[in-house]
Formats: C-alpha cells, sequence, structure tokens
C-alpha cells in the first residue's frame, strides 16, 4: 500500500482475525488496522494523515520517506573494483552503483513473479 510517498506492510492476523500493518520507510513508527481491506485502506490513509498533523502541530517537518541518498560501506577491495568498471563505462560511481541496484531490483521482482 503507498499514499503520500509513505509505504505501508500489511499482514493479516489469522487468530484475530484483522489485517495490521506498518509504514516501512521511515524510522518513526505509524501503524494501522482493519478487518476489512477498505478498513484497512482507510486506516492507513488516517495513520499518514494524524502523523502529518501531529508534526504539523509541533512544528516539526515530518520525516520524509527516502532523501535519495545512503552510505553504503563495502571493503577495499570491491570499492577499487567498482570504481574501475563505472570508469571503463564513463560513468560516476554513483551512476554505476544506481544502475546496478535498480538492475538487482527488476532481477528480483522477475524472479518473485516466476517463482512457483
Amino acid at each position: 500500500m503507498e499514499y503520500k510517498g509513505y509505504v505501508g506492510k500489511v499482514e493479516f492476523d489469522d487468530e484475530a482475525n484483522i489485517f495490521h500493518g506498518e509504514v516501512i520507510n521511515l524510522r518513526d513508527v505509524i501503524t494501522f488496522e482493519g478487518e476489512t481491506v477498505e478498513e484497512l485502506r482507510q486506516a492507513f490513509h488516517e495513520s499518514v494523515d494524524d502523523y502529518l498533523e501531529f508534526c504539523a502541530d509541533r512544528g516539526e517537518d515530518p520525516e520524509k520517506p527516502y532523501s535519495g541518498k545512503f552510505v553504503v560501506r563495502v571493503g577495499p577491495e570491491l570499492h577499487k573494483s567498482i570504481v574501475i568498471e563505472a570508469r571503463k563505462r564513463g560513468k560516476s560511481l554513483n551512476t554505476w552503483v544506481s544502475e546496478a541496484l535498480s538492475r538487482a531490483i527488476e532481477e528480483d521482482d522477475t524472479l518473485q513473479k516466476h517463482a512457483p
């Protein structure tokens, strides 16, 4: 589920007969639940809106889902190999790594779609 850039992961509790979810692209905790898909969706939207309102009331900027920047630590040999590969292709390190990660996600999605 996605709403206003926030992504919710949903699970079903068979014993309680209820869906429950959590926003997964923040450090802050936003949860929601419902007995039907419609209730779940409405609760998700309300929880995100409540979070945004809470932040506004406190005069704080809400945590943004992602900035587009992250630090990855690798060993020196891998770092060297990545830089060499990027330069061979006339690309910056950031561009090469971004493209490699995109390919990995696409491959994973393809594998998931064809899994039994």
